[in-house]
């Protein structure tokens, strides 16, 4: 077994102690409730600029809560029971930074609690920009003080600023003003730090060895910065500008790249709960593009608006049937390593 893979390393991160209930929990199956949030709020916007009924947005808001609740007390349980395996995890190079889809599921579902109940809508809202802002400085703060291996270098390193970036998108919702200082800073703060780590991790990928299987679809989440990135800069300066186009097809770009990788994905690597990382970047592009319709109508923009919207609902709803069908069927920590 070579441990320098870090493939082998996350799987290591996370080796079962017998006897501890969800013990094999990764903290990366969060990145599910980050999805389901994405995806209601994509079909939110849908609502708005095609006149879709808000039912579809509401049914997946509410499964996306659940989810939450879920594992927040089944990850809670292996906090309480299996310590070491989350402190090994934490302090994995490459895992530690899944923590932070703690953090962005709360910075995104209150657009899903605002409709039932504002005070916890805010609430969330408040821990999760909080929390996020804290983890990011802490990762940051990390890779500062030890050295690190090009070989860590993988996608996951750019959720810390993609969390950032998303502190500003429930601000509208929550009627709060996303051109303040806060909004500004997590703009600021996600874009300047994301696309470095972008450089960096897109330089792994010329030099070193390719991905290992396990990992490859996380290298969904590169179109994230983008994506997420184009979303809030809109949101935050409240125009569809250049740079904001810049973004965008940015992100269509990248997209027609990862869609040609991830097409034998099935093949090489079979389910796992990591397959969820597709998720979020997937409903990141999608809103992003409907932002971008609402603003510049055209045939360009409206197609590839509810052609994003179709791909990402199919594929969240694939991911979704096979993990139900995972816990139904007692698989869960088998598609968790």
């Amino acid at each position: 077994m070579n441990f320098d893979d870090p493939e082998t390393q996350m799987i290591a991160s996370r080796s079962p102690q017998t006897g501890r209930a969800f013990d094999y929990l990764p903290i990366g199956l969060f990145g599910s409730v980050i999805g389901l949030s994405g995806l209601a709020s994509t079909w939110r916007a849908a609502a708005q600029l095609y006149g879709v009924t808000e039912f579809i947005a509401d049914s997946i808001g509410t499964v996306a809560v659940v989810a939450f609740i879920s594992l927040v007390l089944g990850y809670g349980w292996k906090c309480l029971t299996a310590w070491q395996a989350v402190k090994r995890e934490f302090e994995h190079p490459i895992a530690s930074c899944m923590f932070g889809t703690v953090p962005i599921s709360l910075l995104l579902l209150p657009i899903v609690l605002v409709r039932v109940s504002y005070e916890l809508a805010f609430g969330t809202w408040v821990v999760g920009a909080v929390g996020m802002m804290l983890f990011a400085w802490l990762i940051v703060s990390r890779w500062m003080s030890r050295r690190q291996q090009m070989l860590h270098a993988t996608p996951a390193w750019i959720i810390p600023f993609v969390g950032l970036l998303d502190l500003p998108v429930a601000m509208p919702a929550l009627g709060l003003p996303a051109t303040s200082e806060l909004g500004v800073f997590a703009l600021a703060v996600g874009l300047f730090f994301a696309v470095p780590i972008f450089t960096l991790i897109f330089a792994r990928l010329l030099f070193e060895d390719p991905m290992p299987h396990g990992l490859r679809p996380s290298l969904m989440i590169l179109v994230a910065p983008f994506a997420v990135g184009c979303s809030t800069y809109i949101t935050v300066t409240g125009s569809n500008d250049l740079f904001a186009e810049v973004l965008y097809f940015l992100t269509l770009f990248l997209l027609a790249v990862l869609f040609v990788q991830m097409r034998y994905l099935a093949g090489c690597c079979p389910f796992r709960v990591a397959w969820w990382a597709i998720s979020f970047p997937l409903s990141a592009s999608a809103l992003c593009s409907l932002m971008v319709a609402a603003d510049s109508p055209g045939l360009f923009t409206n197609s590839i608006a509810l052609l994003l919207l179709a791909v990402t609902s199919l594929v969240i709803l694939g991911l979704f049937l096979r993990t139900l069908k995972g816990l139904l069927f007692g698989e869960l920590r088998t598609l968790s390593i």
